[in-house]
């Protein structure tokens, strides 16, 4: 047999992904469907599960039926001094409270124990096992539906989510997965389309929940959302392709993972990016827990006076701030053509703050609408941040960095539950925009830190210039 030429010997072999055995279909490298699936399922939960709590709460304590409310009660003035009313907006506010806070806390630990052993094992188990948990949650949730069950069977279904890793492990996974397979220079926007999908899926599920929940009620909605987690789960178990290269046995239940997140911010090897990690991990602490906590009071303050908001504008609303995605990936990919990446980040924040600030005083359909479009480039700074997070440390530590950024999420989730669903029965009385007036205020603070941030790495890049510059000279 003819011998290959030299040339043929010498050219590299085509650089290949980790394939397992029989996983060979080109669209398995794409974990976009994944994460749209389930940002689906919590999407459509989300409003359905407080409209379903403000019902059913309501009728428990005599203020049922609140269609006819909303055309004869609410748009009175004297709404406002309806004692009934705000004891079932503060009620429902508390159940949301310990709902979220006992999901939260949960995953808090879950997050961190199987996000660095999926650098060792690989993603797909970690993406397979929190799928498994939504779902699970969501069979609960139809299961209080159907029998009537108490609230309280709520706060299990979320438990059993966050001993799986919850939501908050698939955006850890999916973002090492994301990390895994993107270059260094165009990881930002490869963050940003992966936001962009939390974005489209979050704005279908509101838009078709909440015409849905108006014309069948709750249940059926319920069903599409666990359809949606199953899905997630089988798309993981059959369908995406590895990210890890070089997989390893691991065990799981072991504190050395709990370390590899300790150690990102205390190993020696990281003494140059230690600080950096800790103040972009605070700036993303701020800005998500502002994002979650107003979040979680946009349907109970469109639902009070003076909104007073039916299910179809709360679901266009909720699709409305979800647009906000998809306007930040077009104005990030614009930006960035004549803008550093911090800088595009404080003119997300710049965004942010004065939608909120609209919002909060907000009295009328139309400028509530307004605050939402102002928001259109409030999702700019999370992948910019995500993105320098990430180039901090090493391939191998990917899964452990962004465990760390899942744990920050969870307790973003934790001090914005208790904080925002306290604070706003507690301010009812003088003004119902307050928490969001305060979220505008506490974004400031990330604002001055990316700002900082970015102007002592000019400087210290243009001192390492001038050095290297006058070498020569001094040789």
């Amino acid at each position: 047999s003819p011998r290959p030429s030299m040339a043929a010997m010498a050219a590299p072999p085509p650089a290949e992904p980790s394939v397992p055995p029989g996983r060979l279909l080109p669209s398995l490298l794409a974990v976009e469907p994944l994460l749209f699936l389930a940002t689906v399922s919590l999407g459509l939960q989300g409003p359905l599960a407080t409209q379903y709590l403000w019902d059913r709460l309501g009728a428990e304590h005599g203020y049922s039926d609140r269609n006819s409310t909303d055309s004869a009660g609410c748009g009175d003035g004297n709404a406002t001094a309806d004692p009934l009313r705000q004891e079932v907006e503060a009620l429902v506010s508390h159940w949301n409270l310990y709902i979220n806070l006992g999901g939260f806390f949960v995953s808090l630990f879950s997050v961190t124990l199987f996000g660095p052993w999926s650098d060792s094992v690989g993603r797909r188990p970690a993406l397979i096992l929190p799928a498994t948990g939504m779902a699970l949650q969501t069979a609960i949730y139809l299961l209080v539906m159907y029998l009537e069950l108490h609230v309280a069977f709520f706060l299990l279904g979320r438990v059993l989510s966050g001993l799986t890793g919850d939501y908050n492990l698939i955006l850890a996974s999916c973002f090492s997965y994301v990390a895994d397979t993107s270059e260094r220079r165009a990881r930002t926007f490869r963050v940003a389309i992966l936001e962009a999908c939390l974005g489209t899926a979050g704005m279908v599920a509101s838009i078709g929940g909440g015409q849905w929940r108006k014309a069948q009620g709750y249940i059926n909605p319920f069903w599409l959302a666990f359809a949606t987690s199953l899905a997630a789960t089988l798309y993981a178990a059959f369908f995406l392709r590895e990210s890890v290269k070089q997989k390893k046995e691991a065990k799981l239940f072991t504190l050395s993972h709990y370390k590899a997140v300790y150690r990102l911010y205390t190993a020696p090897e990281h003494l140059s990016s230690r600080w950096k990690l800790a103040l972009y991990s605070l700036a993303f602490f701020l800005i998500v827990m502002v994002h979650f906590g107003a979040k979680d009071l946009y349907v109970l303050y469109e639902l009070g006076f003076p909104l007073c908001w039916a299910s179809d504008l709360i679901g266009y609303g909720s699709a409305a701030s979800y647009l906000a995605y998809l306007s930040s990936l077009a104005g990030l990919r614009l930006l960035q053509l004549c803008l550093e990446d911090t800088w595009v980040a404080e003119i997300g924040l710049v965004s942010n703050i004065a939608g909120l600030v609209v919002i909060s005083l907000a009295t009328t359909t139309p400028l509530m609408f307004t605050g939402y479009g102002i928001l259109f480039l409030s999702m700019a700074a999370t992948p910019v941040i995500r993105s320098k997070l990430s180039k901090l440390v090493s391939e191998t530590e990917q899964g452990a960095l962004f465990a760390s950024v899942a744990c920050v999420e969870g307790l973003c989730s934790l001090v914005a539950t208790g904080v925002f669903n306290s604070l706003y029965p507690a301010t009812l009385h003088f003004m119902r925009g307050f928490p969001f007036l305060f979220g505008a205020i506490l974004l400031v603070i990330p604002a001055a830190i990316l700002g900082w941030i970015q102007i002592w790495d000019s400087k210290h890049d243009y001192n390492h210039f001038q050095d290297a510059s006058l070498s020569p000279t001094k040789d």
